[in-house]
């Protein structure tokens, strides 16, 4: 079906076809079917099939036509910041020429902003479940007039613990009588029935049955490279290979700025897209690059929906992503109707986490090499400083220390430590990038060609765990012979794992304590760490032990065996 179809509001109709959209999914026809008739739903389908969309759509819709629905307001809760963003971002670009304003509220940043956004109005609000009981205690966030509410990845959200929370919000709002609920979850689980059940007016249920992973077609290939070196093996590959044209991704914004900058140095005429473009450079440049103008874009998952491309030459995955999902959204634009494409895919020691995930869910091996000097390019960026804008939601606070001379809050440098957000997720990108001096590696010589290409050799033929192994000894360098952290207090530094000891047992098997037992105090807060009574004093007889440094926890981890 096509959205033309729906009788929709020629506003939104235009914010439709800006997002890229023609024909419904599957998801969105059904949705839509419902929820336009006033339904509460209750939905299982999995991301990236478009329900975000789907009820967007219907919220717009009810807002720009129903009589009744004048003032009133919608409520979006996700499970993340990051998903926040996304749905705000979509909503920015669905509803840009309705008049209706979107904002998203979560944590990890001041709550000064987000007042400020809600004093102007705001229709459609979008947040997670702490930041939004936060807002509304304090008066700030006025929740009595919400018409529709949607719950996004409901059953993520239960695995974080957010049910109580959940709860709480929804005896604040009208009754079931007073608006319309959706839930949308990839698990119709007990928890997500619960709710519907409880909180729903005899809702609909919907399943949209999960498409086949397809990525036969496409020419992948791995390549395990330091983060220092992503962009000399970037430039080496469009020296070399010099594609009609290229979409590379990115996980943060900061990121995609720094590449595409660092593009530019290198003489690759480049652009890049980002959700705090405005709205008329962003289409500009998609234009551009849909009509082969501009070969070479750098994006987000976010920033790149709504591109379709038929003749989508290559994908450069700069950061593994964070969702396994993405990895198959973002390769899948190289194959599109039956047409074979490549993906590259660089994989360092800060992403390489999210590799077990990904494989998992496409059920396969990744085809890898180790990427060597043969198949890198000079770097006409390294050394110099890449200047960005402040992405405010692409980092969290510094907690103190990014303050400035007149208290204004610092801009991350390029190589901030500033740059690690306060909810736990992190930014994957480039270390080179991130410094003002060109990085200088240490331990051994490299080897030669040669000898690179036997190790991909190789490395192609080992399981997963087998290239884990490798692939930690090639990038634990000189951890295995650097001195302890804590060589001048007498005691070897301790390598950090889940649990705080190193992986072993706390006790020995006659129930005797573990001598010299050091807790660690983030990961075992209910037990006092060794050195302190109960009361949290410290014994007078025993040295406080030496604090553990960022770069030596690192080394120690990589040198685990």
């Amino acid at each position: 079906m096509n959205f033309t179809e729906l009788s929709l509001d020629a506003s939104l109709l235009n914010g439709i076809a800006d997002a890229g959209y023609e024909t419904c999914t599957p998801v969105q026809e059904q949705v839509l079917s419902g929820a336009m008739k006033g339904a509460d739903l209750y939905v299982q389908s999995q991301t990236g099939t478009g329900k975000t969309a789907a009820y967007l759509i219907n919220i717009f819709q009810q807002l720009l036509t129903n009589a009744e629905m004048k003032g009133k307001k919608a409520l979006i809760m996700v499970p993340t910041r990051e998903l926040a963003v996304q749905v705000e971002e979509e909503a920015k670009v669905l509803g840009h020429y309705t008049g209706l304003k979107a904002a998203s509220f979560y944590g990890g940043v001041g709550y000064e902003q987000q007042k400020s956004k809600l004093e102007k109005g705001v229709d459609i609000l979008i947040g997670t479940p702490g930041r939004v009981i936060d807002l509304q205690e304090s008066g700030s966030m006025d929740l009595s007039n919400v018409a529709f509410l949607v719950v996004d990845e409901a059953d993520r959200m239960f695995d974080m613990g957010f049910y109580p929370d959940l709860r709480t919000l929804i005896k604040v709002l009208p009754g079931t009588d007073a608006r319309q609920t959706m839930l949308f979850s990839a698990t119709l689980n007990t928890y997500v029935k619960n709710l519907a059940w409880e909180y729903t007016d005899d809702a609909q249920e919907i399943t949209i049955e999960c498409e086949h992973i397809t990525v036969s077609e496409i020419d992948q290939l791995l390549y395990h490279v330091s983060s220092d070196e992503k962009i000399k093996l970037l430039c080496g590959i469009l020296s070399r290979e010099k594609p009609e044209s290229v979409i590379i991704f990115c996980n943060t914004k900061r990121t995609v700025e720094v590449v595409a900058k660092r593009l530019q140095y290198n003489g690759f005429e480049t652009e890049f897209i980002i959700g705090d473009l405005p709205q008329s450079k962003r289409l500009q440049i998609i234009d551009s690059f849909k009509k082969g103008s501009l070969k070479c874009l750098v994006a987000t998952d976010i920033a790149a929906r709504g591109i379709d491309v038929d003749n989508l030459a290559m994908v450069v995955n700069f950061d593994l992503p964070n969702e396994a999902e993405n990895y198959v959204h973002r390769i899948g634009r190289t194959a599109r109707a039956g047409k074979s494409g490549k993906a590259y895919t660089f994989c360092s020691e800060q992403d390489v986490y999210s590799l077990p995930a990904i494989e998992r869910y496409i059920e396969m091996q990744i085809p890898s090499e180790v990427a060597d000097a043969s198949l890198m390019a000079e770097d006409k960026s390294a050394g110099i400083y890449i200047k960005t804008a402040n992405y405010y939601d692409d980092e969290r606070d510094s907690r103190g220390r990014g303050r400035g001379r007149r208290g204004d809050e610092r801009r991350a440098r390029d190589g901030g430590r500033g740059d690690r957000r306060r909810d736990g997720s992190k930014r994957y990108g480039s270390k080179g990038d991130f410094k003002r001096g060109e990085f200088k590696g240490r331990g051994k010589k490299p080897a030669d060609s040669a000898d690179f290409r036997k190790e991909a050799e190789e490395l192609s033929g080992l399981s997963f765990e087998e290239r884990m192994k490798v692939y930690k000894q090639k990038y634990a360098g000189s951890a295995n012979t650097a001195p302890a952290a804590t060589e001048h207090t007498g005691e070897k530094s301790r390598s950090y794992q889940k649990g705080g000891n190193g992986g072993k047992k706390r006790y020995n098997g006659k129930g005797a304590k573990r001598q010299n037992q050091s807790y660690n105090r983030r990961n075992d807060s209910a037990k006092p760490a060794a050195g302190y009574n109960k009361r949290g004093a410290q014994k007078p007889e025993q040295a406080k032990p030496a604090k553990q440094g960022l770069f030596a926890k690192i080394k120690g981890f990589f040198s685990k065996k």
